[in-house]
């Protein structure tokens, strides 16, 4: 998966035989680092094997040849010492100078938000403006600071065209600094081990895909004016709002969770929800209403419905205007 150019389709392929395309200002030096030590492995893996079928065979036992016993040699200690122990370190600065490019953001760095929660990715861009985890935006050339934040357990920021991977930390936060070089679409995985869920819709770290998409600045501008907004095309219809809920609860996957037909699934169905009264799991009674719904999307496990209690239903980050979009979309599920 990792050796496929995760680009648009009009992206040349990667000039890698081993990693995928890099899209980043500091991906080439940890390309070098990676296939110096590869190369450096090969060379003296197939040197070291040689030499050890080379002994076998000279060194073989014959008759009436007895084995002379072995001689201190200084010199030969030294050589296979000295030169390791100075590679070690050369190694050592050259990878960290490489971490280092990749940990600290440049003073004039684009601040963005990420959370992760099971199981998936929410992003915020410096403005406020957030971004469901489905896709980043980032304007090419461009410094980027991500500070990330977990909100319930451990998982691991993966985005292999830039080469870079942080674990997201539940109770601190962790930093990744780079600059897209690039145009395309990155693919982002969480990395932490899980064996969590059983299948596409159980849920794991394995299904926390997301993307960054890699844009001119004009692209850049033009996506965080559309996301704050009711889409064009839908301005002038007399129910426009609705439909963009029902935009947003398409494309935001509730679909997986919340029938709007009545079948049963992992969450209530919101056939006919609106209005209606909900037993929670601590007995309580509540009227589904806007202010219900709202603390329903942003803090999910706040009001937990009884016999849901085994839904996994994450945080949501959305505009206010979305959230009314949800509500008036809801008010139409009869």
């Amino acid at each position: 998966m990792f050796q496929q150019p995760l680009l648009d389709a009009n992206e040349p392929a990667s000039s890698t035989l081993q990693l995928p395309v890099a899209m980043s200002t500091g991906a080439d030096a940890i390309d070098w680092l990676y296939y110096f030590i590869y190369w450096f492995s090969v060379v003296f893996t197939v040197g070291i094997t040689a030499a050890t079928l080379y002994f076998v065979w000279k060194y073989r036992r014959r008759k009436g040849v007895s084995a002379a016993p072995t001689q201190e040699n200084t010199a030969l200690e030294l050589s296979w010492t000295v030169p390791p122990v100075l590679l070690i370190v050369w190694m050592f600065h050259v990878s960290y100078s490489a971490y280092i490019r990749n940990a600290v953001a440049a003073d004039n760095a684009l601040e963005i938000r990420v959370r992760g929660a099971r199981w998936n990715w929410s992003y915020q861009y410096p403005d406020g403006t957030p971004e469901s985890g489905d896709a980043l935006y980032l304007p090419v050339n461009k410094p980027v600071k991500m500070v990330m934040s977990s909100s319930d357990v451990l998982h691991d920021y993966f985005v292999p065209a830039f080469r870079l991977k942080k674990d997201v930390v539940p109770g601190m936060y962790s930093q990744l600094a780079f600059t897209p070089n690039r145009l395309g679409e990155a693919q982002v995985f969480c990395a932490e081990y899980c064996g969590a869920g059983a299948g596409p819709t159980a849920g794991g770290h394995f299904s926390m895909l997301s993307k960054i998409k890699i844009v001119t600045e004009a692209e850049y501008e033009a996506h965080l004016k559309k996301i704050k907004d009711i889409p064009a095309e839908l301005k002038d219809k007399e129910n426009g709002t609705a439909l963009w809920g029902e935009q947003l609860y398409k494309g935001k996957g509730c679909t997986t969770c919340h029938s709007v037909d009545g079948s049963a699934a992992t969450g209530p169905t919101f056939k006919g929800v609106w209005g209606r009264t909900e037993t929670l799991t601590t007995g309580e009674q509540v009227k589904v209403d806007e202010n219900y719904v709202r603390e329903s999307i942003l803090r999910p496990q706040a009001k937990i419905v009884k016999t849901f209690e085994n839904g996994n239903m994450p945080p949501f980050v959305f505009t206010e205007k979305q959230v009314d979009a949800i509500i008036a979309y809801l008010k139409t599920t009869k």
